[in-house]
């Protein structure tokens, strides 16, 4: 959640009456998170919003991860998984998600879409957070249009019923990070009052907020609900883009991730200063292009560490990735918490005097352990352990 906006035409108190030039009454909508506890929006509709036909199952298929049956017995190893060898599901985006890596907190997942979703979804699991290794397109809502690029992250508040429609002509490439208890932005990077920081690693006018045109129809009448891990289709009598106004803290939007501001220090700085998104037993950073450190006896490559509490996701994205072999665009590792990690034979010594580096990376630390599906596993690099020896 960023802060609050408002877009259309709302009325000036919250929970009184709003009619139309006509005298309709217009049907007001609460979007909720914590119960009532936490931020909301609430949405003006001409028409019911909860009038649904009887819930069918979907169509459409969101796999739910399972672990690999071939992963019982396997030895506690640093990982690597080739996600750009992966077969392409295609399709809509609601069909075209491939889970790679999950526990209990965070699904995470890749997609290569083709075609725009028709039906609306609706996820009643978590939030959801797209990076956008290629391509492009546009996520429609009932809160408006977002715009999302390649090396944007897309933001989706559960609860937000949405269609992603990717660019025609451009090949796609996402990965889904499905946040299942929540995400948003840590709250160190916040005042008292909600604001963000001014030494935060981000400011509020690096974000790209929904853009509301008012009511329209797409002759779309399927919504697709996701809970619990299964889909569920209700029919809708009316445009699900039917809403007048709204307002609140609780909205799609996007984040380019070259706009994190990176910081440089004396010496090594830890993985929680690129903190972007936290969510319930996960932090998620970002590793842009930046300046290294300036002791003049620094060493920039990221230091040996004992993940004893943590399992360590790296997608790379972009970039000459000086502390590993082997790897590249679409590579993810995952080094699993029990066992040291760290650079490759070599790196360590070498990027002692580098004052730049122009990796571009999304990392997930974990506080369950990670495990892996069988797309995972069909796609696993058999050697990465064993190449930290020499």
């Amino acid at each position: 959640m960023l802060d609050r906006m408002v877009a259309g035409d709302v009325p000036a108190k919250h929970h009184i009456a709003h009619r139309s030039p006509e005298g309709h009454l217009r049907h007001e909508q609460c979007i909720t998170r914590d119960g009532f506890d936490g931020p909301y929006t609430i949405v003006y509709h001409r028409d019911r919003p909860h009038t649904h036909a009887r819930g069918e199952p979907a169509r459409h298929d969101w796999p739910a991860p399972e672990r690999a049956a071939k992963a019982d017995g396997r030895p506690l190893e640093k990982r690597h998984y080739r996600s750009q060898d992966l077969s392409a599901r295609g399709g809509a985006p609601v069909d075209a998600r491939v889970p790679l890596m999950f526990c209990a907190d965070i699904v995470l997942s890749v997609a290569h879409p083709e075609a725009p979703d028709p039906v609306y979804v609706q996820n009643g699991d978590g939030d959801e957070i797209l990076y956008i290794h290629r391509g492009g397109g546009v996520l429609r809502s009932v809160l408006g249009d977002v715009r999302f690029r390649a090396e944007d992250y897309l933001v989706i508040p559960k609860g937000i019923a949405y269609r992603l429609i990717p660019d025609d002509g451009q090949p796609q490439y996402w990965l889904s990070i499905e946040c299942l208890g929540g995400a948003g932005l840590p709250a160190q990077w916040r005042t008292s009052v909600g604001q963000l920081r001014m030494d935060a690693p981000f400011c509020h006018r690096d974000f790209q907020r929904p853009h509301f045109e008012g009511p329209r129809d797409e002759g779309i009448r399927e919504l697709v609900v996701k809970r619990r891990g299964a889909l569920t289709t209700y029919g809708m009598g009316h445009s699900i883009l039917d809403a007048v106004g709204w307002d609140g803290s609780v909205y799609p939007f996007v984040f380019p991730i070259r706009n994190f501001q990176p910081r440089a220090g004396l010496v090594h700085l830890p993985p929680t200063w690129h903190g972007t998104f936290a969510a319930r037993g996960a932090l998620i950073c970002s590793f842009v292009p930046r300046a290294l450190d300036f002791h003049e006896d620094a060493i920039p490559c990221p230091y040996p560490h004992a993940s004893v509490d943590c399992d360590e996701f790296l997608f790379y994205a972009h970039g000459d990735f000086t502390s590993r072999r082997g790897v590249g665009a679409g590579s993810i590792s995952h080094h699993p918490a029990g066992i040291p990690h760290g650079p490759h034979p070599g790196a360590y010594e070498a990027s002692i005097g580098a004052r730049r580096t122009e990796e571009l990376a999304v990392m997930i630390d974990t506080f369950l352990p990670l495990e892996p599906t069988a797309a995972a596993l069909s796609v696993e690099d058999p050697h990465y352990h064993e190449s930290f020896l020499g």
